[in-house]
């Protein structure tokens, strides 16, 4: 089985230029971001308090340095680095060796790190630049977009409320904030487990879509189980992925708030090689349709959202309270 390994302890913070703090590292939470670290050191003021957000306007537009040492014994085909999500350009250094750059917080990492990892004595580095500087770069490249705010946030795949809202502070983060660790795994792994849900009649049907990644070519088994019912694919060798299709008779149906019951069901993958188990995935699943409504009437095109047969009211909020008559 893989083997995942955290590195979350040991971690330092410094910039990586001109910034209004003292000499020296100070000690960094990863998960985390540059402004609590910050806050837990007693280098800034509470940002969310009076006028602060103005005066720590230049965190954002600093470059910042994140760092930790660890030893590892890890063995396997595969040793990666996996980061969940990184905050935003990046780039990763692994004993001096570029693992690899990034530029988007909304999605992970994997990089190959068997050439530069040793037994002991890692080096990590994680450097962050600042988002301003990226953004402007690719409205300079690309021209000027439509934006709603005096903030570069169309330019950068980025939580776009760090720049600012009606009613929320400019605070653009930088940092390691999703887990990171280090990923040992042999044989292959699951890449992707993409199930699509739906129902016929009183059945709930799974089609699960597996993705794998392999070190070798042999064949493989992925096997798919809810409540009790098991069905499996086979993956020849050679073939990376394979759609496992699960059907569960009576099934309690997933209802929206207000209708009914959210009922979901374990769903449990698992990836095989010569019957040992090579890798597993869970998750919940719920069996609901969702079909939009769009017959024409006196009045039109209807567009209403229909779950399980039912017409849902769909119910949100606006920005500030509004009064309609």
């Amino acid at each position: 089985m893989p083997v995942l390994r955290p590195l979350h302890s040991g971690w330092t913070l410094r910039a990586a230029g001109p910034a209004p703090l003292g000499d020296g590292p100070v000690p960094a939470t990863v998960p985390g971001c540059v402004h609590t670290d910050l806050l837990d050191a007693g280098l800034i003021p509470d940002p969310y308090l009076d006028a602060n957000e103005l005066e720590l306007a230049w965190i954002g537009r600093t470059p910042w340095v994140y760092e930790t040492t660890f030893d590892a014994a890890l063995t396997g085909d595969r040793v990666e680095l996996v980061a969940d999500g990184l905050d935003t350009v990046a780039t990763v250094t692994l004993n001096g060796i570029e693992l690899g750059r990034t530029a988007n917080m909304h999605r992970s990492y994997r990089f190959d790190v068997r050439e530069a990892l040793r037994p002991t004595g890692n080096h990590l580095e994680v450097r962050f630049d600042s988002a301003y500087d990226y953004a402007l770069a690719v409205r300079d490249a690309v021209g000027e977009r439509p934006n709603a705010y005096d903030e570069p946030f169309q330019y950068i795949r980025k939580m776009a409320s760090n720049f600012g809202w009606d009613w929320g502070p400019t605070l653009v983060t930088a940092g390691i904030w999703q887990s990171i660790g280090l990923h040992s795994w042999s044989v292959a792994r699951l890449a992707e487990v993409r199930p699509l849900v739906t129902v016929d009649g009183t059945d709930g049907i799974v089609d699960v879509h597996v993705t794998v990644e392999r070190a070798g070519d042999e064949p493989l088994t992925v096997t798919a189980t809810v409540a009790g019912v098991t069905a499996t694919a086979t993956i020849a060798a050679g073939e990376t992925s394979a759609v496992v299709t699960v059907t569960v008779p009576d099934v309690r149906l997933w209802w929206p708030r207000g209708f009914g019951s959210p009922d979901r069901y374990e769903l449990d993958v698992t990836l095989r090689a010569d019957a040992s188990v090579v890798d597993a995935w869970q998750r919940r699943v719920g069996f609901r349709t969702v079909e939009i409504d769009t017959t024409a009437d006196a009045d039109g095109t209807a567009f209403i959202l229909v779950v399980n047969g039912v017409p849902v009211f769909v119910r949100g909020s606006t920005g500030s309270p509004t009064t309609r008559s």
